[in-house]
């Protein structure tokens, strides 16, 4: 049995390093990612329940309703979710993945991200910046008019602009941004930046006023964040081909609803493994404490199961004034993240260890013989709906997320008779 681990390991990996994520496109949300219609909201994490979620994810759900005119307040929202009228659904069960609350409608703009190597795709939408905003559970009139103006008139000169430039290859740019004090997930400022610098040749060039090409730069450049969006779907899209691999123990989805934390496993497939969400350690806006943040919330930590994010925290140093700890703290998370992964990473380097490949697929046999959890950066959500993110910080999965595995991947193998 030992000898068909490490050969369904040593496949996973493969598959993993060899994905080739491109920007291809933008769409509107209900026309591209299969499943998605009028009254179907995807979210982040595993499946839940209306009357299960957390705040920031009904606040985020009832911006979603009124967004697409099926609500006009939070009240009416409330009544249609509870109505059984409509449908929710994990975002990774559709090819999807959303930071935060993770809220996906069919009028939404998302990015269109194909593994060329594979040929599966991913979806995600544009990122809205931080503060008050949808995927912290906002939705009040300047949280809709921001999201409407995205739609009517930053997607189309993006989408204009990508046509101009052609496909995007994104592991490049990632790579870069890891070289530039980035490590993908919390920190983007230099990812966004080269966005920019691959869009505005193209921007330029197409046939919009220059006041809306201008305002397109200027809402880019204000945003820092702007490019966790594309890093999501193209890890998305890089690790769904692990799911199915027989006998393989490597983690291809870690994701979290605000009210529970999910993973999967390669062989197991798309089943979940739950338990109750952290709260994040971190450091917080002014006016706002512990006591006012929400148990930890969202897809975006598809990073680090690609081995970004808090598994390249020594590529940013510079993200502890930010989330809390040390210079020395970053180091030693990534350094203690290699002893739960089956491999250093092939694209994704890490100067401050002499260019050594980041912690790269997450082990489950790894996590459960050496009782280290993966490291988790990321932002904290108010736990009431409608006032957004208070603070950012560090989290860890739950254990039994991985206990549960264990025992459901030794159940398996002994139903199959194995040794």
């Amino acid at each position: 049995m030992n000898e068909k681990i490490k050969m369904a390991n040593e496949l996973a990996i493969d598959r993993l390093l060899k994905a080739r994520p491109v920007l291809l496109d933008i769409k509107k949300a209900g026309d591209v990612i299969p499943g998605l219609d009028k009254t179907t909201i995807l979210h982040a994490g595993p499946p839940i329940k209306w009357q299960d979620m957390s705040g920031p994810l009904k606040g985020a759900v009832a911006g979603g309703l009124i967004y697409e005119g099926l609500a006009t307040d939070f009240e009416t929202a409330s009544e249609l979710a509870m109505s059984g009228d409509i449908k929710f659904d994990s975002c990774h069960h559709h090819g999807a993945v959303g930071p935060m609350a993770g809220v996906i409608t069919s009028s939404m703009p998302v990015w269109v991200v194909k593994n060329e190597t594979f040929g599966n795709y991913s979806y995600c939408t544009l990122n809205e910046g931080l503060g008050k905003v949808l995927r912290y559970g906002a939705f009040s009139s300047d949280v809709m008019a921001k999201l409407k103006w995205m739609e009517t008139k930053l997607a189309p000169v993006l989408k204009a602009a990508l046509k101009l430039s052609g496909p995007i290859e994104l592991k490049p740019m990632i790579a870069q941004v890891l070289q530039m004090g980035d490590e993908g997930h919390n920190r983007n400022k230099a990812g966004t930046s080269l966005f920019i610098r691959e869009m505005a040749p193209f921007i330029v060039r197409t046939d919009f006023t220059d006041d809306e090409k201008s305002k397109v730069l200027s809402f880019i450049h204000s945003n820092d964040h702007f490019f966790l969006n594309l890093t999501m779907p193209a890890c998305k899209c890089t690790m769904d081909p692990l799911s199915g691999i027989a006998y393989s123990t490597i983690v291809h989805t870690m994701a979290r609803n605000g009210t529970e934390f999910g993973i999967r496993i390669a062989a197991l497939g798309d089943r979940w493994f739950t338990a109750p969400a952290q709260v994040v350690e971190g450091l917080f806006f002014t006016g706002f404490t512990k006591d006012d943040a929400n148990p930890d919330i969202g897809d975006s930590v598809i990073c680090e199961t690609a081995g970004i994010g808090g598994f390249a925290m020594a590529s940013a140093l510079s993200i502890v004034q930010f989330v809390g700890g040390t210079t020395a703290d970053a180091l030693n998370y990534t350094r203690s993240m290699y002893e739960i992964t089956a491999c250093e990473n092939n694209a994704y380097k890490i100067p401050m260890l002499a260019f050594k490949g980041t912690p790269t697929g997450i082990d489950l046999l790894k996590v459960i013989e050496t009782t280290i959890l993966p490291i988790i950066n990321t932002g904290i959500a108010h736990k009431l709906p409608g006032i957004g993110q208070v603070g950012a910080g560090l989290v860890r999965p739950p254990k039994k997320c991985f206990e549960d595995a264990l025992e459901a991947f030794v159940e398996m193998i002994e139903k199959e008779g194995g040794n």
